[in-house]
């Protein structure tokens, strides 16, 4: 039975055992599973990668899509770019040429491509500036981006540095120019479904397209906020059905 796995620390939210369940049963795939594994540190990651039987890819997600990079023998893509890693392609490799002894294992970043299919259809004209919620793994791969599609893009962070600003930096003058707001933090997700990033909520208006990479619930507070002003929403089910997709296609590849 192949094996193919998320890591990550915690893994109450995920959709990924069920997508990938249903993905099997429909497609008549039966010597494939997937299943959720909670690392408490990413130095357990040899650990994982050894004990597990027929391991061929693993997804990755909060907080290990940079740590794990260094456990990498060589990156891909977007991953080669960002150094931000969601999927990990698992091959056996006995050269003695590999971080891993018995293992060569490869880095994507297939959150891109989810992502950018996703958010290019939903842009308009006028909307060149994007703010960014967040500074991590995720906020790095959204800016790579939409810098590729031509956006400038602001990130809101703890402290304010070159192209961030602190959170109690944002003001009106900020949100009514930046049409595109991305939130890329985990406020708001299961179970913590109350939260919300605080915004000055009163500068925006229908022409603003707000998204969030969260997917569970499937309408955050933020983006109940933000459909109370009349902003067009997305949620981030697509691009996680459109990168797990991405990632059965790079696992599967020989």
């Amino acid at each position: 039975m192949r094996q193919f796995a998320l890591i990550g620390r915690q893994l109450s939210h995920t959709f990924s055992p069920a997508f990938f369940e249903q993905k099997f049963i429909k497609e008549g795939i039966s010597n494939a599973h997937y299943s959720a594994v909670s690392l408490a540190e990413i130095n357990q990651l040899p650990d994982f990668v050894q004990q597990t039987d027929q391991l061929k890819g693993f997804n990755v997600t909060i907080p290990y899509k940079e740590a794990i990079v260094p456990y990498l023998d060589a990156l891909f893509g977007a991953a080669l770019d960002t150094k931000v890693v969601n999927t990990v392609k698992v091959l056996i490799d006995n050269t003695g040429n590999t971080k891993l002894p018995g293992f060569r294992l490869e880095g994507y970043n297939t959150d891109a491509a989810g992502f950018s299919a996703e958010i290019r259809p939903l842009l308009r004209p006028g909307m060149e500036r994007a703010l960014i919620l967040g500074d991590g793994a995720s906020a790095k791969t959204v800016a790579y981006v939409l810098n590729l599609i031509g956006l400038d893009c602001l990130t809101v962070s703890r402290k304010s540095s070159h192209g961030s600003i602190a959170w109690e930096m944002l003001n009106e003058y900020i949100i009514k120019h930046h049409l595109l707001i991305v939130n890329t933090t985990p406020i708001g997700q299961f179970p913590n479904v109350e939260e919300t990033p605080n915004l000055p909520w009163e500068a925006v208006g229908s022409d603003h397209l707000f998204f969030d990479l969260i997917y569970n619930p499937a309408e955050t507070s933020f983006l109940q906020q933000a459909k109370l002003r009349n902003a067009r929403i997305q949620n981030g089910l697509g691009m996680l059905r459109l990168q797990a997709e991405k990632s059965w296609e790079l696992w599967n590849q020989t």
